[in-house]
């Protein structure tokens, strides 16, 4: 009897595990899915840093700022204020927040600089993180101080959180989410016209070396070929190429060209017809 007990308890265990694993599995990989589409929809900027201060190494995605509400700081400060995306309308930071942000900037003997984003600024997303549980997007931006035009340069950050009804972010589609952020963080038609621009760039570019490549062939093409008696077959090949057709008649080889007719005896050129 304690026999069968000990088989059915292992048997009981894996049924478990082999019910509950997959459903655990099937959760995690849909919440990395949206992390993933998300992160390669919105491709995010490299930051660099030297004497003169930050500069952008490499672009994101241009995205243009659709309403208005979302403040920002200047891009050194270590604090990054958060604004709320939620039913259509952008909810700023928390007045606590901002009297905590103040009161450290103080003590560091730092004003309080802040940035409230326009309509129409564009901005590059910094980092994505998708959070099932709370139903929240967060979308760090930066903004594109050369395309606003912004002198001196402060690239300004901040930190949207798009609020999603709850529950409902588990099993949304990457597309309705994509919209949802396009109602506040459009992708800017400056950034399709760019991408154009560079391929049709690299087109030209790319046209321009092979026509400059193609110049010498050309030059060498249009001076004559030089054929003389006594030359070998490796010469001739180098002054015209392979030839249509080889023939071998003993000691003598024929090489046929299109217009020309060359005949080889013992190795050397006897003939050109």
């Amino acid at each position: 009897m304690g026999q069968k007990f000990e088989r059915i308890i292992p048997a009981i265990a894996v049924i478990v595990c082999a019910t509950m694993f997959p459903v655990l599995r099937a959760g995690a990989q849909a919440s990395v899915s949206l992390q993933e589409q998300l992160a390669a929809q919105y491709k995010s900027v490299k930051m660099g840093s030297d004497t003169s201060g930050y500069s952008v190494v490499e672009a994101g995605t241009l995205l243009e700022i659709k309403k208005g509400g979302i403040l920002g700081v200047p891009y050194g400060d270590s604090a990054v204020l958060a604004s709320k995306y939620e039913g259509g309308t952008v909810h700023g930071p928390s007045g606590l927040s901002l009297m905590g942000r103040k009161s450290i900037m103080g003590k560091l003997g730092k004003e309080q600089n802040t940035h409230l984003f326009q309509v129409g600024n564009k901005v590059y997303p910094m980092k994505i993180d998708v959070n099932v549980g709370k139903d929240t997007v967060t979308m760090g931006i930066v903004a594109c101080d050369t395309c606003n035009q912004t002198d001196p340069p402060t690239y300004n950050k901040a930190q949207v959180v798009f609020q999603f009804p709850k529950g409902s972010l588990a099993k949304a589609a990457v597309g309705d989410v994509e919209d949802t952020i396009g109602q506040l963080l459009a992708i800017s038609e400056d950034a399709q016209q760019d991408q154009g621009g560079q391929q049709q760039g690299g087109q030209g570019e790319q046209g321009g070396q092979e026509q400059q490549a193609a110049q010498p062939q050309q030059q060498q093409q249009a001076e004559p070929a030089n054929i003389e008696l006594g030359m070998t077959p490796a010469q001739v090949e180098s002054a015209l190429g392979k030839p249509e057709k080889k023939v071998t008649l003993g000691a003598k080889q024929i090489y046929y060209y299109k217009d020309m007719k060359i005949t080889f005896k013992d190795g050397k050129v006897s003939d050109v017809q």
